[in-house]
């Protein structure tokens, strides 16, 4: 809702007050080895429709069935016209209640609802399924994440006691503006910030976007999977708290993604149904 992505979403609020519901998408991110998807299909408001229980988003919805989020997807693929079809099941292991701002003005506001989560996926196109781990959270703003954020580096680390250490590393648009969290969700419900380890600065990507991780030695990427002029979504072996964690990683410099040739490239991977 209001993808802080969008194009249209820019391009409408440039014009006056645009209305976040008109801009929503179901991003689908499949990297198989044998198949990969991206999905992520704007839908204007009259195709939408949510209450408490259910957001429905053109063909493909999500809803909340008591024990799990259940995500239906029903998407078409870009840049290649494939179909992306099936379902995704988030089982929390606890559920959280917690948000905190990632800005000095309180504008932002993130928190994870559920840290920890196990995901059972099965896909009729393409056709796999699999389990494992996975992780849910919330991003809401007052204002274009721009305005106050020039870049940031955020990651999650599953620990070997069953909690899950995040960092939300934020550079603002000014020194006052910088922000850093580091706080650990425990399958006790409990919200504990640790000292976060100093900054290592990684290798640039293709597209030579900047990127760091705090952590306690050595970071090593084991995978790239998204890699573009403004964001970057990789998996890391890094050491954090004593441990040796695989940590999901993404940066994102918001000068790259308000460029305007960003923003004309935009909508090859993310068209509009109005």
């Amino acid at each position: 809702m209001g993808s802080v992505f969008s194009p249209y979403y820019a391009w409408a609020r440039r014009k006056g007050n645009a209305d976040p519901d008109n801009h929503c998408a179901l991003n689908v991110a499949l990297y198989s080895r044998h198949a990969k998807r991206w999905a992520m299909t704007e839908r204007a408001a009259r195709h939408c429709h949510r209450d408490a229980q259910q957001f429905t988003l053109g063909p493909s919805e999500l809803r909340w069935d008591g024990q799990a989020l259940v995500i239906n997807i029903n998407e078409i693929g870009v840049p290649f016209p494939h179909r992306v079809t099936g379902q995704v099941r988030v089982y929390p292991e606890r559920l959280f209640n917690f948000s905190t701002a990632i800005d000095a003005h309180g504008l932002h506001r993130w928190g994870p609802i559920a840290p920890s989560a196990r995901v059972e996926v099965t896909l009729s196109s393409p056709d796999q399924s699999w389990s494992g781990h996975g992780y849910l959270d919330s991003n809401e703003g007052d204002e274009p994440i721009d305005k106050s954020c020039r870049e940031w580096d955020w990651s999650r680390s599953p620990m070997q006691d069953g909690s899950t250490a995040v960092m939300y590393d934020i550079q603002g648009r000014t020194a006052q503006g910088d922000k850093l969290l580091a706080l650990r969700f425990t399958p006790q419900g409990e919200v504990l910030p640790f000292l976060a380890p100093e900054r290592q600065t990684l290798p640039s990507t293709l597209w030579r976007l900047g990127r760091r991780m705090r952590s306690d030695g050595g970071v090593r990427v084991t995978e790239q999977l998204e890699d573009t002029p403004f964001y970057q979504r990789a998996l890391l072996h890094s050491q954090l708290l004593g441990e040796q964690v695989q940590s999901f990683h993404e940066s994102i410099t918001m000068s790259r993604l308000v460029s305007p040739v960003v923003q004309a490239m935009l909508p090859f991977r993310m068209p509009r149904r109005a």
